[in-house]
């Protein structure tokens, strides 16, 4: 079992930075393979990052490529989500999600959800 809490939300203007946090409790952590995704309202959900268990591996939608990198610790069991160059399309409630491997990740397939964190993006 992974419990997972997002932070790091909040409203920052249009090319500014934000670092979202994903805490994770659970001692299968390190074994799961960790993604964000992120939902604007009236849209469905969307992949924006992976990283395998041990972060050696990080795959990103190809549309946030170079402003967006994820990474993680296992010793603390955080993921992270350093977001740069924001633009306004990028508002939404973005969510941790724990899973097998990065692939099943790409296609939305999550064993552990966040309740995800608001990002607010000013023009």
């Amino acid at each position: 079992q992974v419990q997972l809490v997002e932070s790091g939300g909040g409203l920052v203007q249009t090319g500014g930075s934000l670092r979202l946090s994903c805490a994770a409790s659970g001692r299968t952590f390190s074994s799961q393979a960790m993604g964000w995704f992120r939902q604007a309202p009236g849209k469905e959900r969307e992949f924006v990052a992976a990283i395998s268990w041990s972060g050696t591996i990080t795959y990103y939608a190809d549309t946030l490529k170079g402003r967006f990198t994820i990474s993680r610790d296992n010793a603390k069991n955080t993921v992270d989500l350093q977001m740069n160059s924001l633009k306004p399309e990028d508002a939404a409630v973005y969510y941790c999600a724990a899973g097998d491997n990065i692939a099943a990740l790409r296609r939305g397939v999550a064993n552990y959800w966040g309740q995800g964190t608001q990002v607010t993006v000013s023009s």
